[in-house]
């Protein structure tokens, strides 16, 4: 082995014990943090050059001067007095002072001070460490001032705005989100809301957290019963963070949160439904006008069949009866001549009926339908002074059918239960209205009223057509109850009285969520 590798003998230990003082002394003059070294009453026997680079000041021009050199008098006293009383116990002592160098600037200086002490425990020196944090401190107040500006515009937005972590958790909600929340949710929580949205949203929803795809405009309602409906147009779109932990520094990975905007457009769509509903209004008073005529003819045809087929049967019979001599009969040939012209009656009769056209299908909401019928009923239910509760499902699965038709059965039953509390001697005058599903499969409207019900031995009757529990003063034909139940039928659906019901009427109409 050469001499280099060999280990250091005993004899070259004192010098390098020797260098320690000049290391030491070139360590803290280069150390890239003033320090300072003073005596106990703060008066400076040592600067180094990070010193003067902050401070300004060459280490002559501060030796032997009291740090109070840097004090601009702006700090609060109540500082100093920690300060000091942290030295007397021997301790050391950290903070913020707002120094001022040389040239009369002023900067932060981010302070340490520890005293140096001998053999016995007692204070010889203080050490004091300081390094300029100004340029930190702004970029600090400028970040917290742009978040607090932020936070002040998305909190006075008019829209509900929340941020989702992976787990579907809120980590962030404005003021709108939460009233929102309150308002459509039973306990009122952000989660209980964004789980509504993601059932109103599925494919949008699941879209934006498999993939990150946005979405915009996508509007979805809410049937509050009593009160007006919400309409909410849903914007989403996926926000990319880097990972903050120490670990992955160097390779750092992202994680994703889910921005939720909601802008409640209920006014502006609430103006487009009235304008609407005025316009159903008129399509419906002139379809009630044909379902009338309807009425009208085949009421006709069946009041005018059974004369029709008794002079048929007697023509018949006399026919049997005169044998050869029928053909010179004047009875017999009166009796042909009225037959004719009643089945010519009929069958004119027959052809002069509306047609009603068949309508298409389509996915219907049945709370916006018996929304749309409460709201054309109105008057009648003030003039009547019928409280009504309507109690909807909020969220209520789709009904695949001809919308007109449902609306007409839905307009039926009502208008039965308004007539039907109008007439009756109560005084206690309630309509309720709710729907909700039933056994995963079908949707179950119910029309209660506090009338006088119908007998068990007539609900079935009463879909008998031409049958009617009404005086026949009040013009009613009998078909509404008939119409009802071949609608409800056509969708694959029922409509019955239910019998357990004591105190008025209650119909209960079930569609499975895809009649075809």
């Amino acid at each position: 082995m050469t001499q280099a590798n060999q280990p250091l003998s005993s004899d070259r230990e004192p010098d390098s014990l020797a260098l320690l003082p000049e290391i030491f002394r070139q360590t803290v003059e280069h150390a890239p943090i003033a320090i300072s070294i003073t005596d106990l009453k703060a008066n400076i026997i040592y600067a180094n050059r990070a010193f003067s680079q902050i401070t300004g000041y060459a280490p002559d021009e501060v030796i032997g001067k009291n740090e109070s050199v840097l004090s601009n008098g702006t700090t609060p006293r109540l500082v100093y007095q920690a300060l000091w009383g942290r030295l007397a116990q021997k301790k050391a002592w950290s903070g913020v002072l707002v120094n001022r160098r040389k040239d009369e600037s002023l900067y932060l200086a981010e302070l340490t001070v520890a005293p140096v002490l001998d053999e016995h425990g007692e204070p010889l020196y203080y050490l004091g460490m300081h390094r300029d944090t100004s340029d930190l401190h702004e970029l600090e107040q400028r970040v917290n001032n742009q978040r607090l500006m932020i936070e002040a515009v998305v909190n006075a937005a008019p829209a509900a705005m929340v941020v989702l972590d992976h787990n579907r958790q809120a980590v962030l909600s404005n003021p709108s989100f939460l009233r929102l929340a309150r308002e459509l949710t039973e306990d009122g929580h952000a989660e209980s809301l964004v789980a509504l949205l993601r059932e109103n949203l599925t494919l949008p929803f699941e879209a934006l957290e498999a993939s990150g795809k946005a979405f915009s405009g996508k509007e979805i309602t809410f049937d509050l019963g009593g009160r007006a409906p919400r309409w909410l147009s849903c914007h989403g779109m996926a926000i990319h963070v880097e990972d903050e932990q120490a670990h992955v520094f160097f390779s750092p990975g992202e994680e994703r949160y889910l921005l939720l905007t909601l802008n409640d457009i209920s006014e502006l769509r609430q103006k487009q439904e009235d304008s609407r509903l005025h316009a159903l209004k008129a399509l419906m008073a002139e379809e009630e006008l044909l379902e009338g005529m309807r009425e009208t003819f085949n009421g006709a045809i069946h009041r005018l069949q059974g004369p029709v087929n008794l002079i048929s049967a007697a023509t018949r019979m006399l026919e049997r009866r005169l044998g050869d001599a029928a053909d010179n009969d004047p009875v017999l040939s009166a009796m042909r001549e009225a037959s004719a012209a009643g089945l010519e009656a009929l069958e004119s009769l027959s052809g002069s009926i509306p047609v009603r056209l068949e309508e298409a299908k389509m996915p219907v909401n049945l709370n916006q339908l018996i929304r749309e019928v409460i709201s054309m009923n109105t008057d009648q239910l003030l003039a009547q002074g019928i409280v009504v509760d309507w109690q909807p499902a909020l969220r209520l699965p789709w009904v695949m059918g001809a919308e007109s038709g449902l609306r007409a059965v839905i307009k039926h039953l009502v208008d039965n239960a308004i007539e039907a509390m109008a007439h009756s001697t109560k005084s206690r005058r309630e309509l309720f209205l709710s729907t909700r599903v039933e056994n995963g499969k079908l949707v179950r409207l119910e029309i209660t009223d506090s009338g006088p019900g119908i007998a068990k031995e007539l609900e079935l009757k009463v879909f008998e057509p031409f049958f009617s529990t009404k005086p026949p003063h009040r013009g009613a034909r009998g078909m509404g109850l008939p119409m009802v139940q071949e609608i409800v039928s056509k969708h694959a659906g029922l409509v019955h009285f239910d019998s357990s019901y004591p105190d008025g009427c209650r119909v209960i109409v079930e569609l499975p969520f895809s009649a075809t």
